[in-house]
């Protein structure tokens, strides 16, 4: 090596340097690339990606040829820094330790830092660039690769360390709702929402979205007719359950077009209407909503109610409330009534029905009520009561402040809620208060 010239040792040292920059960038930048954009750019004819896979897809070999080549690299690059070094000045013990700083600085700042940071934040590019060359290297050093791997393999396999290839690296949900939070850059905001809120329906029950049974809207046959056809004439509602006397005894779902068609032609009756109905169809309680939302196509559904194990109406829902849970309100139903019911007023408080559900309340007003106990804003007073109340009394329920403002058949039937205060005024207010 002496004999050579001092112009072919720098360029031999080039050339290992730029080697040892090349394996360092494609370890990190393999490492770092995502591997479901490669596959969608491999399924849409890129090559480079293509090849990507094919090196991701054995990462035992990629490693280990790349950890060879780098190893193989760095120790010919040290070698040749010392033979220059000794031939310069000489084969003593400072000389030695010169020659390996200068060649541990070269590695460090050429050979690793500099390659492995263009790497990282130029994963994509950089991955299918550099696999062009390492696919020939992992053929040329593939039986070397194999004897590393199998005593590697044997090692592992002593020390009771799982050497089993991964066959699915696919993503949770919990996962899949992180990358979709984490890309507000490339997709809509509606469409994130829509996508979050598809997560949350796996752990939804029908008893989340339905409505409750104090605000169900439904004719009673054991009203005089006068009443009942101005209710149908006033609804807003396309089917109405029918019952007599109390709510679980339904008699059938009224379809309003019908109805209307009787009292135009002067032919109405409860006899007519009674007629007119359509079989009640039932669903459980616990329902979870992707398995109701079937139902409703299989059986050709458009509202069903919400039964328990004793048989009695919990609440009703619709394809509609499910929907809804995906996309946001819709407002064909009395247009801006409830709208407007549920919005801070100037003083920081709003009327809400006690039949509401809490998840509804929730969502409207941007409060934290616990939701994974009673699904109505009555029943979450009355368990934390622990007793029916009276009126104009009191509570607080997490951070929201309420007051009973109207009880009725020992329900809740209005209650008046205070906007929690922004955690800044409520330790200011606090300090104050002190």
């Amino acid at each position: 090596m002496n004999d050579l010239p001092f112009w072919a040792h720098l360029l031999a040292l080039l050339v290992l340097l730029l080697l040892s920059g090349f394996f360092s960038m494609s370890e990190t930048s393999l490492m770092a690339v995502n591997r479901y954009r490669m596959r969608h750019l491999a399924a849409n004819g890129r090559r480079g990606a293509r090849q990507v896979m094919r090196l991701l897809s054995r990462t035992d070999r990629l490693l280990a040829t790349i950890l060879l080549g780098n190893n193989v690299v760095n120790a010919a690059l040290t070698t040749i820094i010392t033979a220059m070094a000794i031939s310069a000045f000489g084969n003593n013990d400072e000389v030695l330790a010169m020659a390996t700083a200068v060649a541990a600085a070269l590695l460090i700042v050429f050979g690793e830092i500099i390659p492995k940071v263009i790497g990282a934040n130029r994963a994509e590019p950089v991955s299918m660039t550099t696999s062009h060359g390492l696919l020939p290297i992992m053929f040329l050093l593939r039986p070397l690769v194999w004897v590393v791997n199998g005593f590697v393999n044997a090692l592992l396999r002593t020390l009771r360390i799982g050497t089993t290839q991964r066959t699915s690296d696919g993503m949770t949900t919990d996962e899949l709702r992180t990358a979709v939070l984490e890309s507000a850059a490339f997709i809509p905001t509606q469409s994130r929402s829509i996508l979050l809120n598809l997560f949350d329906l796996e752990g939804l029950c029908v008893d989340d979205v339905m409505i409750a049974r104090g605000r169900i809207e439904a004719i009673d046959l054991e009203d005089d007719e006068a009443t009942i056809a101005e209710q149908i004439s006033t609804c807003f509602h396309n089917k109405l359950p029918v019952y007599r006397g109390d709510l679980s005894q339904i008699q059938g779902i009224l379809h309003v077009r019908k109805a209307v068609a009787l009292l135009t032609r002067e032919e109405f009756s409860k006899e007519s209407l009674i007629e007119a109905l359509a079989p009640a169809y039932y669903v459980p309680a616990g329902t979870s909503l992707f398995s109701q939302l079937n139902q409703f196509q299989e059986n050709r559904q458009q509202i069903a109610l919400v039964v328990d194990e004793y048989g009695e109406v919990e609440g009703l829902i619709s394809p509609q409330d499910i929907i809804e849970e995906l996309l946001g309100e819709f407002s064909n139903q009395a247009p801006g009534v409830r709208s407007r019911a549920l919005q801070w007023g100037d003083d920081q408080t709003v009327t809400v029905d006690g039949a509401m559900l809490v998840r509804d309340i929730n969502r409207r007003l941007g409060l934290r009520l616990p939701v994974d106990g009673p699904k109505t804003l009555n029943g979450l007073i009355l368990e934390t009561l622990q007793e029916i109340p009276d009126s104009n009394l009191s509570l607080k329920v997490g951070d929201v402040a309420m007051e009973i403002v109207q009880m009725q058949d020992h329900m809740v039937r209005r209650v008046l809620l205070h906007r929690p205060l922004p955690a800044e005024a409520e330790e200011s207010a606090a300090a104050d208060a002190q």
